[in-house]
C-alpha cells in the first residue's frame, strides 16, 4: 500500500451495509486503502449482501462479522458508519481520524419476496458504491 491509509466502516451488525462497503473500496481502491468493517453488535454475513456483491463480481464470502472493539488499538485515518445506530455508539480512536457518517437504509430490513429484498441490497450496495468512488477521489485529489 502506497499511502498508509487505513479505514474502518462500522455498522451495527456488520452483516449488510458495512460488509458490502469493505468488499467495495476492497475492490476499488486495490492496495490504496486496507480496509476493515466491524459492528457494535456484530452477527453474520447477509447472504443477500453475499448475492448483491456476486452480482458486480465482488466477493465476500471470506469476510465476517466482527466487534468494533477488535479494531480500538488500530490506527485509522478514517471511521465510515453507515447506520445512524453506530453513528451514535461509535468509540473514539486514537489520533486524528477523519470521521464520516452516512445514513443508510438498512436493507435486512427491507420488506417482500426475495427478489425484492435483494434488489434493496442492490440499491443499498449501488448507493455505497458511488459514495465510495466520490469518497477515494476527494482522497486521490488531497493527496496529491
Amino acid at each position: 500500500m502506497d499511502d498508509g491509509r487505513h479505514v474502518l466502516i462500522l455498522c451495527t451488525g456488520n452483516s449488510a451495509r458495512s460488509q458490502m462497503a469493505e468488499g467495495l473500496l476492497r475492490h476499488l481502491a486495490r492496495e490504496r486503502v486496507t480496509v476493515r468493517s466491524a459492528g457494535v453488535a456484530p452477527s453474520a454475513v447477509n447472504p443477500l449482501a453475499i448475492r448483491a456483491m456476486e452480482q458486480i463480481g465482488v466477493d465476500i464470502r471470506g469476510q465476517r462479522s466482527q466487534h468494533v472493539n477488535e479494531f480500538l488499538q488500530e490506527p485509522f485515518d478514517t471511521v465510515i458508519t453507515v447506520c445512524d445506530h453506530a453513528a451514535e455508539s461509535c468509540p473514539a480512536f486514537p489520533g486524528q481520524v477523519q470521521r464520516l457518517h452516512w445514513s443508510l437504509p438498512d436493507p435486512a430490513a427491507a420488506p417482500g419476496d426475495e427478489a425484492q429484498r435483494l434488489a434493496a441490497f442492490a440499491r443499498v450496495r449501488d448507493d455505497l458504491q458511488r459514495r465510495l468512488r466520490a469518497w477515494l477521489t476527494e482522497q486521490d485529489g488531497d493527496s496529491r
